[in-house]
């Protein structure tokens, strides 16, 4: 297929050299970087123009809506346009339907994995969108992607991501407080580990990422918490969680709850430019009243 890819930053980038290297004709565009491989020299024109798949990597609503607006011209219809960044459920849904309007396919295809799973082409992909749509870019997503789950119609790709995203930072809260209190109960690490990753508070947090230096599986801990999910990220994700949960009417206290907490280490504590499980150095800092 020929793809135009644009955003290619440190997701962006080596899913697009994923793709170029399975054998499609890759051609990016990113405001921030040129990369002599991938880059257009017309820029965002010359990446989509033409383009069976145009992909889409970029950090927030407000910019895939203009993105759009500028390359919609340029799609042919037919074509299928995929946007991977993480948005709010409104914004996807109104670009699906502007899409649609002109006869490009959409799909909103926001994923799973961080960094380490865009390299290694790991990562879940959680799609809204049409069937047809879907099939189109299924070898893409095989090629980028472990796993891709057609979760319904437009916007529900962005709706699964910030449901999961919600559970992570909640979970990830928890863990790292079970920690912080283990070891002021003078419970070692190691075994609060060997008996969590093994009963019932079993977790991705706890057994895929545990927040722990030396503890589980090699994490961003292990590496001083230099990020594989930024915490300003998981910050992000929670705000679009409940800004949805308030247009849903839906009550999620914990949800909340995380979000003012991830809100305050980003903005007032040093969790800017951390991993998001550098929240157990946080609690271990912290007493009951602190």
């Amino acid at each position: 297929m020929k793809i135009g890819f644009i955003g290619l930053g440190n997701m962006g980038l080596p899913m697009a050299q994923n793709l170029q290297t399975a054998g499609h004709f890759v051609r990016g565009f990113d405001t921030q970087v040129t990369v002599d491989a991938l880059s257009a020299p017309g820029g965002l024109a010359e990446a989509v123009t033409g383009a069976d798949v145009t992909v889409l990597m970029l950090p927030n609503g407000a910019i895939v809506r203009d993105v759009v607006a500028q390359i919609l011209p340029d799609l042919g219809p037919g074509s299928v346009l995929v946007d991977c960044s993480t948005i709010d459920v409104a914004t996807a849904r109104d670009v699906a339907a502007d899409l649609e309007a002109a006869g490009v396919g959409f799909l909103d295809a926001p994923v799973s994995g961080g960094v380490g799973g865009a390299a290694a082409g790991t990562l879940t992909f959680m799609v809204g969108g049409t069937q047809a749509a879907f099939e189109t870019v299924t070898p893409l997503f095989d090629i980028m992607g472990q796993k891709a789950v057609l979760c319904g119609p437009a916007g529900n790709g962005q709706a699964a991501k910030i449901c999961n995203n919600m559970i992570l930072g909640v979970t990830m809260i928890a863990t790292c407080e079970a920690f912080a209190m283990a070891d002021k109960l003078g419970l070692s690490r190691q075994a609060m580990f060997d008996v969590v990753s093994t009963s019932s508070g079993y977790s991705w947090t706890m057994n895929a990422y545990c927040p722990a230096p030396g503890v589980g599986p090699q994490s961003p801990a292990d590496n001083g918490y230099q990020p594989g999910f930024a915490a300003e990220l998981m910050l992000k994700d929670l705000g679009l969680s409940q800004a949805a949960a308030e247009a849903a009417d839906a009550d999620t206290p914990m949800g909340a709850a995380a979000l003012e907490l991830y809100r305050r280490f980003v903005e007032e504590e040093d969790g800017r430019g951390r991993d998001f499980s550098a929240m157990l150095p946080r609690f271990e800092s912290r007493g009951r009243d602190t």
